[in-house]
């Protein structure tokens, strides 16, 4: 891996200095990582089995809430060896972290820092973070840095809109993302003239990774094809995308137009990072410390290769545990291993994110991604965002291609088979489409989700 001097400062001294002086452990634990993705699977499912059981044990003893669920469950210290012990213990929700938010953190002497999740999908959520999560999210996305021949200190332009990390950055971050050469470029009110000076932003600086939003990210390659702008590469290896829903078109696109690969990551503010993908193109799971299991609609194990909501054990949430937290995403796991050698399981897809969930009129869940590919069949469209306003009222917007007219007959009558036939559907024509207040652009709104007054039909969990 040819890196520059400067790089191997930061890397080797300056920023284990950083980790140190926070407390956190991060670089031992990018080490260990290295090491233990290349272990068997069978080593791999062992240790992890020994791991989820000193955790539930540590849970047991310094933490109420779970304390009290694994007496309710029947379940004690030496149920925890189990290896299907998992399956006897309660899924954990939002709505279940936002009524017992007190009784879930454990009794220690470790700090724990408070954070909130944005709120894009409704109401945000508070909980809390120890050191050591926090250490090992910063060890899983360093090692899938360092997989595209990349490490910190590395130029890094970070394209992000939420307001939590653009109000974090104090004097001491700024001098910190100075140092490590990590720029923040803030996503907020990205349209016309704004895209392309940001466009010419980024190439003046002249990154070797970008790390955003994949809806940005498209959206400021679309403007750049439009008006026939070309971005010289230079050092630019890879493009993370994070935080929404990667779609083939978007990956297509920025990588068309960035000349440079485009890096999946799958991951959120609660659960943790985990997934990344390898340069081979498949999304590894951070299994040394993530358990990811795949239920159906009754929180039933599905067979490897079927969809089914993403259930997130975190082992490093000593401090606020997460024990089969429900993400509501929808995912897929595979069983066939990678050309790249590394033994941690693979998502094969992350289907839906739980902020593109729909519902049609009879209740059934619809996810986003087969409304974008409805829409996205008919050439005239340049852009586009479909809201649900309630249980049977939707909202197509348009923003077409120039002199370009959609099939405005064939997209209700495919939306309808998708929604339901008793829905309306209505279609408006526009210039722009904002991003949000977060930054993020949204293809799929739910107004239902967003005001669950209005939900009726729609207020059933996925």
């Amino acid at each position: 891996m040819a890196q520059s001097l400067y790089t191997r400062l930061v890397a080797d001294c300056l920023f284990p200095l950083h980790e140190r002086l926070k407390g956190h452990k991060s670089v031992q634990l990018r080490k260990a990582l290295e090491e233990s993705q290349w272990f068997t699977r069978d080593v791999l499912q062992t240790r992890c089995n020994t791991q989820l059981q000193h955790f539930l044990t540590d849970v047991n003893a310094s933490n109420p809430y779970y304390a009290d669920q694994f007496r309710a469950c029947g379940l004690s210290p030496s149920s925890f060896g189990d290896p299907e012990i998992l399956l006897r213990i309660p899924c954990l929700t939002k709505e279940l972290i936002r009524a017992n938010r007190d009784r879930l953190l454990s009794h220690s002497d470790q700090p724990v820092r408070f954070m909130k999740t944005s709120g894009s999908s409704g109401q945000p959520l508070e909980f809390a973070v120890g050191r050591a999560r926090i250490s090992h999210d910063i060890a899983a996305k360093w090692r899938a840095t360092r997989w595209w021949g990349l490490d910190i200190g590395d130029p890094e332009a970070v394209i992000w809109g939420s307001d939590i990390e653009l109000g974090a950055q104090g004097l001491a971050r700024q001098i910190r993302d100075r140092l490590i050469r990590s720029r923040l470029f803030p996503a907020k009110h990205l349209q016309g003239d704004a895209l392309m000076a940001l466009f010419d932003r980024l190439q003046a600086y002249q990154p070797a990774m970008i790390y955003g939003y994949p809806s940005i990210l498209s959206l400021l390659a679309e403007a750049a094809r439009q008006q026939k702008r070309h971005y010289n590469a230079g050092p630019l290896k890879v493009i993370f995308c994070t935080a929404e829903k990667l779609y083939d078109h978007q990956r297509q696109l920025i990588e068309d137009v960035f000349k440079a690969p485009v890096a999946n990551g799958y991951g959120s503010r609660d659960a943790g990072f985990i997934a990344h993908e390898c340069p081979q193109g498949r999304l590894h799971i951070s299994a040394e410390d993530i358990i990811v299991e795949i239920l159906d609609d009754q929180q039933n194990p599905v067979a490897a290769g079927t969809p089914g909501e993403i259930v997130v054990t975190h082992m490093a949430t000593r401090a606020f545990p997460m024990i089969r937290y429900r993400t509501g995403d929808i995912g897929i796991l595979s069983t066939e291993p990678c050309a790249c050698g590394r033994q941690l399981p693979v998502l094969t897809d992350v289907i839906g994110r739980a902020n593109d969930l729909l519902r049609a009129t009879d209740g059934a869940p619809v996810h986003g991604a087969y409304i974008g590919n409805i829409v996205r069949e008919d050439a005239a469209v340049a852009q586009f965002q479909f809201i649900q306003h309630n249980p049977r009222q939707f909202e197509l917007k348009l923003v077409c291609r120039d002199g370009a007219q959609p099939n405005q007959s064939g997209l209700r009558a495919k939306l309808l088979d998708v929604v339901g036939g008793d829905a309306e559907i209505a279609i408006q024509h526009t210039a722009a489409i904002a991003v949000e207040q977060n930054g993020k652009f949204k293809y799929i709104v739910n107004r239902c989700r967003e005001n669950p007054s209005l939900a009726g039909a729609t207020e059933q969990s996925p």
